[in-house]
């Protein structure tokens, strides 16, 4: 495991294309596959396929890889290195897609969930104890002053010479309001915080349901055609037309109606003139009106806002990017290249979130 593998046989020129770019980069670092791997916490075996072609890396570990090879060298990559490799990535995503990969990229994204709700749920202890030592500390304080008070209102005629003989009731005071304001801010911290480990424990559940979405999904392609009826539609927003016709054609072969739109403006009239939208696939970087900025005026209309949005980013998929994603109001995020397989998931799992939703109104 130390070091390379050969190139794998049998593969697509997509495939050894991209495979023989990751090994000019890797060998770049001047290290083994398992020293590499013990680095960024990442399985060997599974890091040792990405360099022979049999595996595709989700486009987080090749950006990993550049930065990593950056710091060895002390020389950032071009931007041009970056977006031929790219494009590699993604021939490579478009013609080894399979439901393996897609399974590879929701693994990733659901430990990245998880690793978020463990830190909050550890920083939210550490805040409580804090919060907890604060009120305390209030509270005795609290019993000094009762205490000093009584003394004064039991011996007013000495009123002068106490308040003399205890110069630090001023700061007992100072001492009370800081501690108060401590309480507030932290208060405020831990709202935060239980409130980040509920979205990352949402999130992980949501990403379970679509791992298990995956061979459904795959069931559902080599499924014979269903009888024609009435189906929830998926608006795809996209500026780029080879992303929506691939896309379209993605979930062409599921129980969706896709409806696909080139701007964030034509994005907002669509769902003015209809209210069944099951889904929103929307990219992030458009011209005009962004995703971030389109998606706000979706959250503003109360007829919209309940309508979840998937980001489509090639900007990479850390928690830096996410973590926008999700204040701008997605609920989930893929990145590009898009492998067909995650895509399905993503949006079956939505699509029966919300049959399941009005079938519960209808219900009532």
């Amino acid at each position: 495991m130390g070091e390379l593998r050969p190139l794998a046989e049998n593969l697509t020129p997509q495939s050894r294309a991209l495979a023989m770019a990751l090994r000019e980069l890797f060998e770049g670092l001047e290290v083994s596959v398992r020293r590499y791997a013990a680095r960024r916490v990442r399985d060997a075996g599974t890091f040792s396929r990405y360099l022979n072609g049999t595996r595709v890396p989700p486009w987080e570990v090749v950006m990993d890889l550049f930065t990593d090879v950056a710091e060895h060298r002390g020389m950032a990559a071009t931007p041009d290195a970056i977006e031929l490799v790219r494009c590699l990535h993604r021939a490579a995503v478009e013609t080894s897609a399979s439901p393996r990969h897609a399974v590879d990229v929701l693994e990733q994204q659901l430990a990245e969930a998880d690793r978020v709700s463990r830190r909050s749920t550890a920083r939210g202890d550490a805040l409580s104890d804090a919060l907890l030592d604060r009120k305390h500390r209030i509270a005795d304080l609290e019993v000094r002053l009762n205490q000093l008070e009584a003394e004064w209102s039991a011996e007013r005629e000495r009123a002068e010479r106490l308040a003399a003989a205890h110069p630090d009731v001023t700061d007992l005071l100072h001492e009370r309001d800081r501690l108060q304001d401590e309480v507030t801010h932290l208060s405020a911290q831990l709202r935060e915080a239980r409130e980040q480990r509920d979205e990352a424990e949402q999130r992980c559940s949501l990403l379970e349901r679509q791992l298990e979405a995956v061979e459904h999904v795959r069931a559902a392609t080599a499924a014979p055609p269903a009888v024609p009826r009435a189906m929830p539609k998926v608006l795809i927003v996209d500026d780029q037309p080879d992303n929506l016709l691939a896309m379209t054609a993605v979930l062409a072969t599921l129980d969706q109606e896709p409806v696909a739109v080139s701007s964030g403006r034509d994005a907002l009239k669509a769902l003015l003139d209809h209210d069944d939208f099951a889904v929103i696939i929307m990219d992030v970087q458009m011209p005009d009106m962004d995703g971030y900025e389109t998606a706000a005026h979706i959250k503003r209309r109360p007829r919209t806002r309940d309508v979840p949005i998937i980001f489509l980013t090639a900007m990479g998929t850390d928690p830096e990017h996410s973590a926008r994603g999700y204040a701008a109001g997605a609920v989930d995020y893929i990145g590009k290249p898009f492998d067909p397989w995650v895509l399905r998931a993503k949006v079956a799992v939505f699509t029966g979130i919300y049959l399941e939703q009005r079938r519960l109104t209808a219900a009532q």
